[in-house]
Parts: structure tokens; sequence; C-alpha cells
């Protein structure tokens, strides 16, 4: 019998979709307006979360409420890997680490896994379908916005294993609604993946601030040289 998990993992985050949707740096994103320094510093923290996703999930891929749901071909560390290498080159490794909102994360994934392992259900669900769903529009925008040719730079929306998108979502969802949960379970469940939407929101939000100063400098800078071209000119006719 089908506990309605998906549906109810859906509709009980409605709210902080939306809300992470309207997050500064996203709808900067969105938009078309992408600072590729900020964006790497995005890739890099989720090359830190998917390490910790996956490692956990990875440990706990024989319980009863994750086997289900279980599928390596959603890993994305690998993929982030390469994204890494191109934007910070081959010493990737020794140049990223992840930010304070990122640590508090990982925190929460080491966490869960120890104490309640069936709550990874909610982070897995919460980053791995929402890849899927908007995957491909994000890679185009970043594609565009930062003058990218083939995965350089996107490797991490690129799903080499999966054939078709929708076909997989809907065997995720099933595979959801098989798991043997009872109804408090699912309320848990469904609390933890609006906790993984605010602990996203949060990376962000630390992102926005970068930009923010980014463009402040960049404003500054352009104002002062047009400043220097006016006095130029200025002392040019005297």
């Amino acid at each position: 019998m089908s506990n309605n998990l998906a549906t109810r993992l859906r509709e009980g985050t409605t709210k902080s979709h939306s809300m992470a949707e309207n997050v500064s740096f996203v709808k900067s994103f969105l938009s078309g307006v992408i600072d590729k320094k900020s964006y790497r510093k995005l890739v890099a923290n989720l090359y830190f979360v998917y390490s910790a996703i996956e490692e956990e999930m990875g440990k706990n891929s024989k319980h009863t409420m994750i086997s289900p749901i279980y599928f390596t071909q959603l890993n994305r560390k690998a993929s982030l890997e390469k994204d890494l290498k191109f934007y910070y080159g081959d010493t990737w490794k020794e140049q990223v680490e992840p930010s304070p909102a990122t640590q508090v994360y990982i925190q929460r994934i080491r966490a869960i896994s120890n104490s309640q392992p069936e709550l990874l259900i909610a982070h897995a669900y919460t980053r791995y379908l929402g890849d899927l769903s908007g995957g491909q529009i994000l890679r185009r925008i970043a594609q565009n916005a930062m003058n990218l040719s083939g995965d350089d730079g996107t490797a991490f929306y690129v799903f080499e294993d999966i054939d078709n998108d929708q076909a997989f979502k809907n065997q995720y969802r099933s595979a959801l609604n098989s798991i043997p949960v009872n109804d408090e379970q699912v309320k848990e469940i469904v609390s933890e993946a609006n906790i993984a939407f605010t602990l996203n929101m949060k990376i962000f939000e630390e992102l926005n601030s970068s930009f923010i100063k980014i463009m402040t400098i960049l404003s500054l800078n352009a104002i002062n040289n047009l400043r220097d071209k006016i006095l130029n000119k200025a002392q040019t006719r005297a």
C-alpha cells in the first residue's frame, strides 16, 4: 500500500521551495545574471554537500527505508569534481573549502545518518529531484551567462546514466511511495525536507552577499574610471 510520501513531500515543501527561488542569488541566476567567482563557490559548496550525502547514503544503502531510493546513477560528486577542475584547475582540492553554511549542512547530514538514517530521504529528495527537474534549464542559463560550451563547467547538470529524466523521476517517486514508513515518520521526513531547503537557502544567501560585494566593487571601479576620463579630458582642454 502506498504511503503517498512523494506527494506529501511535494505538497509539504511548496512554501520552502518558493522561498528558495526568491533568494536574490537564485533570482539573479534565473534571470541570467551570474558572477563566475560566486558560481564556482557554489560548485565547491555543492561538492562538499553531495560528498556527505552520497557517503552517508552509501553507509545506509541496506537500510530498509534507504535501499528503495539508493540510485547510484544520481550521484553528483564525480561530475562536480570535473567542474571544479574546470573552474580552479588541477590544484582545485587545495583551493576549495566548505563555507560556514555548508559546514552546518554537512553536520546535519552526518548527524541524522547516525541517529535517524531515514531522514536522509529528505535530503536526497530535495537535491536530486530538484537537479533532475530544473537541471537542463539551469545548465543552459549558466552556459549562456558565462559563455560556456559543451560540458565545460556544467557537468553537474549532466546525468550520463539516466536516459529519460521524466521516466526516472516517475520511478523515483514510485520508489518513495514503496518505502515502509508510518504516518509519524512521513511527517518527520517532510519536516526534514523543509530543513534541507533552509540549509540550501543559507548557502545561497552567503553567495548573494559575495555577489553584492563583487557588484559594488565593479560599480565603484566603473565610477572611478569614468571620473578619471572626465578629469583627463578636463586637463587636456586646460
